[in-house]
């Protein structure tokens, strides 16, 4: 189907930043594409469907409950609106117009106070919360994340990212403690992990995932956990989750992706050294770029290409280097997270040893060329 690039007169794409959003995050298999086909060509009672998968999902993953929703942020949104509404039938349909004494305060270590691609801040006020903040950006113990609990807290969040602040913060398992001794639930953000039962074995009452991340789903999420905050989230789908529904084909394709996903072999770390080990040699003799293995900061086993610029030499700040990648006639996306330190990252995931070529020959030609060129 090369002719949809050229029928909406689209770019091509080599993406290295990982499984992104801005860049329709994955791409899944055959399989998975062929259940998301009949989900679209048959009909079914949506409630029974999501029950069912549901219940399936859960014997596979060994969990109370789990139930498919749009993305991971619309379950940010919906978990944070389950463990505020619970059974109350009023609340449910007058989500936002909940009287103060209701518990709607979500206690958030403050270094996960992040965007990823938009706010957790935004998703928790969906969802009818106030975001309160623990600790400090630079350190949030046990002890801070319990002294930010008040009565009108509904329950804690604990966001696994990378783009969170890792240092001095507490584990899932020491939020999980401090949870239980309050009796509050726990709701862990884990998007982009690619275990999908630790969490919740840590001691967290829902979890959620984005289905088309390390799943390598369709566009969907997955909220897995203690079985009545997961009905609860489910009671969502007649409030706010009206506005984020997930469809027959998206259940269908992230169960059987799910049930894929677990049998599979993964990709390790240490075949993505040697899938990138020729590129890292091939930046390595350009003048003004240094390139090494660097590890995913949030404990994936995910190995990634660090390349540094001395813009002295490169004559490009990396930045403005970044964006001309991204504009050339093959849009080329790095993780860019780094640029104003002048390194970025190849993430070789979804990124062939042809397409690898094409990005080395990309930098040398711009570096080669200068900035003004």
């Amino acid at each position: 189907m090369s002719s949809i690039y050229e029928k909406y007169d689209l770019k091509q794409v080599i993406n290295a930043s990982g499984r992104m959003t801005i860049l329709g995050v994955s791409t899944p298999s055959a399989e998975v594409v062929d259940t998301v086909s009949y989900g679209l060509n048959h009909y079914f009672e949506m409630k029974d469907l999501v029950n069912k998968t549901g219940a399936y999902i859960a014997k596979l993953l060994d969990v109370e409950s789990a139930v498919v929703v749009s993305c991971a942020s619309a379950g940010i949104a919906q978990s944070v609106a389950a463990v505020i509404v619970k059974d109350n039938d009023w609340l449910l349909e007058n989500l936002h117009a909940a009287p103060l004494s209701v518990p709607h305060d979500i206690v958030v270590p403050k270094g996960h106070n992040v965007n990823f691609g938009a706010p957790v801040g935004s998703m928790v006020a969906l969802g009818g919360g106030r975001l309160i903040e623990a600790g400090y950006s630079n350190e949030c113990s046990p002890e801070q994340l319990a002294a930010a609990i008040t009565p009108t807290t509904a329950a804690l969040m604990y966001i696994k990212s990378h783009h969170c602040v890792q240092k001095s913060h507490l584990s899932v398992e020491q939020a999980a403690v401090v949870a239980r001794k309050h009796g509050i639930p726990l709701i862990v953000d884990a998007a982009a992990e690619e275990d999908l039962q630790c969490y919740y074995q840590m001691g967290a009452d829902l979890v959620i995932y984005s289905g088309a991340k390390a799943i390598e789903g369709p566009t969907s999420g997955l909220v897995i956990g203690r079985t009545q905050y997961v009905e609860w989230v489910k009671r969502q789908s007649n409030g706010i989750g009206r506005a984020m529904k997930v469809g027959k084909e998206g259940i269908l394709g992230l169960t059987q992706a799910i049930e894929n996903y677990l049998v599979q072999p993964k990709t390790t770390g240490a075949e993505m050294v040697a899938n990138m080990t020729p590129f890292i040699d091939n930046l390595n003799t350009l003048d003004g770029v240094s390139a090494r293995v660097v590890w995913d900061a949030a404990g994936r086993d995910i190995a990634r290409a660090e390349i540094k610029f001395d813009e002295a030499i490169t004559g490009w700040p990396t930045g403005e280097l970044v964006q001309a990648l991204k504009t050339g006639d093959i849009a080329i996306y790095f993780r860019g997270y780094k640029a104003n330190e002048g390194i970025i990252e190849a993430d070789v995931r979804s990124v062939s040893a042809d397409q690898l070529h094409i990005i080395f020959s990309a930098i040398q030609a711009l570096i080669s060329g200068g900035k003004h060129a």
